[in-house]
């Protein structure tokens, strides 16, 4: 029903995908971007709030929450209360805002390393000390998974006061499972850790796996967390500015509150909310149909690396359209390697050093959320200068 083929061009856009690289040649798969339209519904309702012609300061009326909560509780089985949700303008400054109002500086935020990038800076933003649990790839599950005893021994310092989580995982394309997730919670509040859930991924998940969201796990995790959550990922619409910070915690939702006043995130632009109620309320099958296209480019992807590229190896992606793929066999470092793929073979991809100085070593990051056509085009490129 929807066109995922449609090629739309973005140079000349002001795109910092497209445009970032003054060079013309180059295919970005790099940033977390993708390059089809939003939803008909979206660019209705938007078009809708355009012709109106005044765009002045903004209320967010109450259909708004009603959209979460709607939206939360048909697609995932999370019950979300109308008071719980504050909104703010993205998942990063929400971050930041947590971290802000659930830390002291100089305390300690633990993440699952290699992780998202803006992890290491809001953390040291804010003053505080990053606290890196690396992942380990499991042979016998095929999938990045904890290594218990080391979160354990981080919750456990006394400096560590806050666990950032990404779920699903970005870079590694973790879903993790309800079982992980409550384990995570249990040994956090034996510790007195909050868990920060940015959970931005959330409807990007491919086929044989399920997002858990982390406050619907039991009451215990509700009541242990604060969640980040946007359609902007899942929907295209980052650059539109609208996300919510979710907490059942009263007295922490006052102090995220004043945090979003502090850190000045607190206005959000007339078109935020208007194309967050038209993705929640319109769009869902649009994203059904986004995420099994997506599915079919990991599948093209996987294909053509065993036929083309048997230096790389591909971990298995269970969420986002962020494949996160070894090349150790190279024999060059990740950031010598996307720098060879970028000068020689016109290819902009991520080294995996960004997420991680030594758990991103030996991976990069692509970005598959675009037409089939450009991503094989992408391929043969990197094929034809091994």
């Amino acid at each position: 029903m929807y066109n995922f083929d449609e090629i739309v061009d973005r140079r000349g856009t002001g795109c910092v995908k497209w445009d970032e690289m003054p060079n013309g040649s180059v295919i970005p798969l790099w940033v977390a971007d993708m390059d089809f339209k939003a939803a008909p519904a979206i660019q209705a309702a938007l078009r809708k709030r355009m012709e109106h012609g005044i765009f002045g300061y903004t209320i967010v009326e109450e259909p708004y929450y009603g959209s979460i909560i709607s939206w939360f509780q048909r697609r995932h089985q999370w019950t979300i209360r109308r008071e719980e949700i504050l909104y703010t303008t993205g998942v990063v400054p929400a971050m930041s805002v947590a971290i802000k109002a659930l830390t002291m500086p100089g305390e300690k935020v633990l993440i699952l390393s290699p992780d998202y990038n803006c992890f290491f800076s809001s953390i040291r933003n804010n003053g505080c000390e990053v606290s890196e649990s690396i992942l380990q790839f499991s042979s016998s599950t095929n999938r990045f998974e904890v290594d218990w005893q080391d979160f354990e021994s981080r919750c456990a310092d006394e400096k560590t006061t806050v666990f950032l989580l990404c779920n699903p995982h970005n870079p590694t394309g973790r879903v993790w499972t309800k079982a992980e997730l409550e384990h995570m919670n249990t040994i956090c509040m034996a510790h007195d850790v909050k868990v920060v859930s940015d959970e931005i991924h959330c409807e990007l998940i491919m086929p044989g796996h399920c997002f858990q969201p982390f406050a619907a796990v039991s009451e215990a995790c509700r009541q242990n967390s604060v969640i980040l959550n946007s359609p902007s990922k899942s929907f295209n619409i980052a650059g539109l500015q609208i996300a919510n910070i979710i907490c059942s915690q009263p007295e922490w939702r006052r102090r995220l509150d004043r945090a979003i006043n502090i850190n000045e995130v607190c206005d959000v632009n007339p078109f935020g909310p208007v194309a967050l109620m038209a993705a929640y309320n319109e769009s869902e099958d649009w994203l059904d149909e986004l995420n099994a296209y997506l599915w079919d480019n990991y599948t093209v992807l996987c294909d053509f690396v065993a036929k083309n590229l048997p230096q790389w190896k591909m971990t298995p992606l269970e969420g986002t359209y962020l494949p996160w793929v070894d090349i150790t066999a190279t024999g060059r470092s990740s950031q010598e390697y996307a720098d060879h793929l970028l000068q020689n073979a016109k290819v902009w991809v991520n080294p995996g050093t960004m997420y991680g100085p030594q758990s991103g070593e030996g991976y990069i990051r692509l970005n598959i959320a675009c037409t089939k056509a450009l991503l094989l085009e992408a391929l043969n490129r990197i094929a034809s200068c091994k």
